[in-house]
């Protein structure tokens, strides 16, 4: 056992030393989002440990915030893109590859059992991603939409809704029905 473990653990060692097979793009459409230069000649052969990385995305944040504010005005909504820094051996950042763009919105409310509330402007947030080009995204695939309704710091209820394949899901479902279909009861 205490072999395998062993190996186990040298084999993950020596994958993340290892340089990747392929090289991720960086995020060239949304240059406000890039906390380093694309990669050139130069940096596309250098070798890259890759690390997790949440971007921000400011001109999407406002873009959404824009047009969730109208609909749920004690919100607080953001947009970022995860994916994968390439990180030199000096602890440079070379580029950001974008993976999907996920959306958070904070909502606070008086009371935290408003389920016909929240189904149905979850059911608002969810036609207006949906609505948002997919050029204007700075990823790929599709991520998420974080709902957080927060009573205080302490007393909340947070869930993920996943963009991809939500309408196939949630059909026409509004209110606390949908609430419920993505949060259920504790």
């Amino acid at each position: 056992m205490k072999t395998k473990l062993t190996l186990l653990f040298l084999t993950l060692i020596l994958g993340a030393c290892s340089q990747a097979v392929s090289t991720p793009q960086p995020l060239s459409a949304h240059p406000s989002t890039e906390t380093a230069p694309p990669p050139s000649q130069d940096t596309a052969s250098t070798q890259c440990a890759y690390q997790w990385a949440y971007h921000e995305l400011p001109d999407l944040t406002a873009q959404f915030n824009g047009m969730i504010q109208p609909i749920i005005p004690n919100s607080i909504s953001r947009a970022t893109t995860y994916g994968e820094n390439c990180v030199a051996a000096d602890g440079q950042v070379i580029f950001f590859s974008p993976m999907e763009t996920d959306f958070y919105i904070t909502v606070t409310v008086e009371t935290l059992d408003d389920y016909e509330t929240f189904g149905n402007w979850l059911y608002d947030v969810m036609l207006i991603v949906d609505g948002i080009p997919p050029e204007d995204l700075a990823a790929p695939q599709a991520g998420f939409v974080e709902f957080r309704f927060e009573k205080s710091p302490v007393e909340n209820i947070t869930f993920r809704v996943p963009m991809q394949g939500y309408f196939e899901t949630a059909g026409e479902k509004t209110g606390e029905e949908l609430f419920r279909l993505f949060y259920p009861a504790p």
